[in-house]
């Protein structure tokens, strides 16, 4: 995943730049950059966050850099911003996303005029931002080379560009699948993905970008320069997970959101359970709702240790992402003995966290481990935003059901209906698994209303595998089809 920022100003943007950008650090593990342009160009530095957040890490760039205009990013993909020289003029530029179709693009580079692009030897992989770029490059003016860019990429792809002459311009995807939220104070215009960094900053909020709209800022107004498109999909994971509580996208607040879900899920579950809890951190905004509800005490059974592990700096190796998950979270026996538990939790991905905490619980005396999941069962791999480390579709606990039970190029559609015995089935199977004494996951209709959009212009497709850029009968895992090439041979387009 990923988050960025821009601020253009009358004075100084530094300090705001600074601050906004720090507020996007839970949506990325990586790298965090800043490019500001100064009398003498852009200033730029990049640094590596896993280790250490953002903030501290860029408290000595702040000194030294000076400007009315600057770009900040969290980058999970590849290190930004890049600070572009071509035949229309330079540009620095940060990009959030995922591009599917990467390779395909480098070689429709190579092909026409694009003498080289810059390979990583740690990602294996030429940078997505890069590509970027270079399309646009392709182009004879900025415009004409974002629409390109919307044209040609698959996945997702928001934007923000600083110029060398000091033009700003705001981005986002063409399916508007990652929010970008423009605001507005006396002298400054900023342009962030997470709401919530406006309010501290004295920033009023002005509007969110419609899908695939292209706005120049300046410190005293916008101007529209590609029109919002008809069609969007934004992700409803934000709401579930990655979003920050204080956050709101399309006009609907993340932490209200939340509370609505856990609402939800106690109106479909007969349980009683002793008191009602959530993993931290999102869970417990869904087990809120939940205790609401159903008029039990809240309590917090588990706490997170936050004095050095504030937020996931997370490796990239599992065992170790594991143990620092596990190391994060503290039992307090007195909460857990002899008592019936509800736990609220996003999602279930592998699994893994969720069973270690069920036996911890067990350790500690719980009679009853009863978990319910703020989100239906992740039945597809989003390929269009990159929410998750997940590479490969079986690292999803349902699809290693159905492979187990079906077979490779079993038909999945089947599962998704929380009706039907075979949805049944695999619940129980995941219940069982973990070893929990009752398993529940929210329905996707209570989702989409707990959010509060109209269905159609929500992205589910990684419980659905029905999404907006996919033609009318691609499944979702095509080997050829335009809207998805997954490479799955035995899939095909109707």
């Amino acid at each position: 995943m990923g988050g960025f920022c821009g601020v253009i100003s009358e004075g100084d943007c530094v300090s705001d730049l600074f601050y906004a950008t720090d507020y996007h650090s839970h949506l990325g593990t990586h790298r965090g950059g800043m490019a500001v342009l100064g009398e003498d160009g852009f200033s730029r530095a990049i640094h590596n966050i896993q280790n250490s957040p953002f903030r501290s890490e860029f408290e000595s760039d702040v000194d030294r850099f000076a400007g009315k205009v600057g770009v900040g990013v969290i980058s999970d993909t590849d290190p930004q911003p890049l600070v572009m020289f071509t035949r229309t003029g330079s540009f620095a530029i940060v990009a959030v996303g995922l591009i599917s179709n990467l390779k395909e693009l480098e070689e429709e580079l190579f092909a026409t005029s694009c003498v080289q692009l810059q390979y990583s030897t740690t990602s294996r992989i030429v940078g997505p931002t890069e590509v970027i770029s270079a399309l646009i490059a392709t182009k004879d003016s900025l415009v004409e080379g974002v629409k390109y860019v919307q044209k040609r990429v698959q996945g997702s792809c928001s934007i923000l560009i600083v110029t060398g002459d000091g033009h700003f311009y705001a981005i986002r995807d063409r399916y508007g699948r990652t929010p970008v939220v423009i605001g507005k104070k006396d002298g400054a215009m900023i342009a962030v993905q997470e709401s919530c960094a406006l309010l501290n900053l004295g920033y009023d909020y002005v509007r969110d970008l419609g899908p695939g709209e292209m706005v120049e800022l300046s410190p005293d107004g916008e101007t529209t320069l590609i029109e919002p498109g008809p069609e969007m999909a934004i992700c409803s994971f934000l709401w579930v997970y990655y979003g920050f509580p204080a956050s709101s996208y399309e006009g609907r607040n993340v932490e209200m959101a939340r509370y609505r879900s856990g609402s939800a899920l106690a109106k479909r579950d007969d349980f009683a359970p002793d008191v009602a809890c959530g993993i931290p951190d999102s869970g417990t905004s869904h087990a809120l709702g939940y205790a609401h509800e159903k008029g039990v005490k809240y309590s917090r059974p588990f706490v997170k240790y936050t004095p050095t592990w504030a937020r996931s700096f997370m490796p990239s190796d599992q065992k170790q992402r594991e143990r620092v998950a596990s190391m994060k979270l503290i039992p307090i026996p007195g909460l857990i003995r002899n008592r019936k538990l509800v736990f609220c939790d996003d999602s279930i991905v592998r699994g893994t966290q969720l069973a270690k905490q069920a036996d911890r619980l067990y350790t500690e005396g719980c009679s009853e481990v009863n978990v319910r999941i703020a989100c239906p069962p992740l039945l597809f791999p989003c390929k269009f935003i990159n929410f998750s480390r997940s590479k490969n579709e079986y690292d999803l606990i349902t699809r290693r059901y159905i492979r187990d039970k079906e077979g490779e190029g079993a038909d999945v559609s089947k599962y998704i209906d929380s009706e039907g015995a075979p949805y049944k089935e695999m619940v129980e199977y995941i219940r069982s698994k973990l070893n929990l004494t009752s398993l529940k996951f929210q329905t996707v209709d209570d989702l989409v209303a707990a959010i509060g959009l109209p269905k159609d212009r929500l992205c589910t497709y990684c419980w659905t595998g029905k999404d907006v850029s996919l033609k009318d009968g691609c499944s979702g895992a095509c080997a050829s089809c335009p809207c998805c090439g997954s490479g799955d041979k035995d899939a095909k387009a109707k």
